[in-house]
C-alpha cells in the first residue's frame, strides 16, 4: 500500500505559523510525516492573518457556529477577525481537495484547527466542547481529522 497524502498544521512540523510566530513542533507527528506525504498547512495564515498576531478565539460557540454565522472569532483586542478564518478554512479545503487527502493532523484547542475542545473565547485558557473552523469543516465535508494527542488511524 502506498503512502497518503494528510494536511498537517504546520506549527507541529515545527514551522514558526503560532500566533506568537513560535511552533509546536511534534516528534510523533515528525515521524507520521516519515511514513506519509505531509502537506503544512495554517489556516489562519492562509486566510491572510500575520505572523506574529494577536490571539483569537471563538466567542459564543464553535467552529460550526462560525460556519454557520452564528457566532464569531475575535482577537485579544475584540477586533472581529471571522473573515480570515473563513478564508483559511476554505483555502484548507481547497488544498485538501486539491491533493486528494486522506485526511488531516491538526494542532488540538486551536480557534482553526481544534478538535473536541477549544478555547471558550474568554482568553483565559478555559476549554470547552467544539471543534475549530477548520476542522468544522473538514469534517463536514466528510474528510477524517486528527489532533496531535489522538491515534491516527492510518487506514
Amino acid at each position: 500500500m502506498g503512502k497518503k497524502v494528510y494536511l498537517v498544521s504546520a506549527c507541529l512540523l515545527g514551522l514558526s505559523t503560532r500566533y506568537d510566530g513560535g511552533h509546536n513542533r511534534n516528534e510523533k507527528i515528525l515521524q507520521f510525516c516519515s511514513r506519509h506525504y505531509c502537506i503544512p498547512v495554517c489556516p489562519e495564515q492562509l486566510g491572510g492573518l500575520p505572523t506574529p498576531r494577536p490571539p483569537a478565539e471563538i466567542n459564543g460557540g464553535d467552529g460550526a457556529d462560525v460556519l454557520a454565522r452564528r457566532c464569531l472569532v475575535v482577537d485579544r483586542f475584540g477586533k472581529d477577525v471571522t473573515g480570515a478564518f473563513l478564508q483559511g478554512a476554505r483555502q484548507t479545503l481547497m488544498l485538501a481537495r486539491l491533493f486528494n487527502v486522506a485526511g488531516a493532523v491538526l494542532k488540538a484547542r486551536s480557534p482553526s484547527c481544534g478538535l473536541g475542545r477549544i478555547y471558550d473565547g474568554t482568553f483565559r485558557g478555559c476549554l470547552r466542547a467544539g471543534d475549530g473552523v477548520t476542522a468544522a469543516l473538514l469534517k463536514k465535508q466528510g474528510y477524517h481529522v486528527f489532533n496531535e494527542n489522538e491515534s491516527i488511524n492510518e487506514n
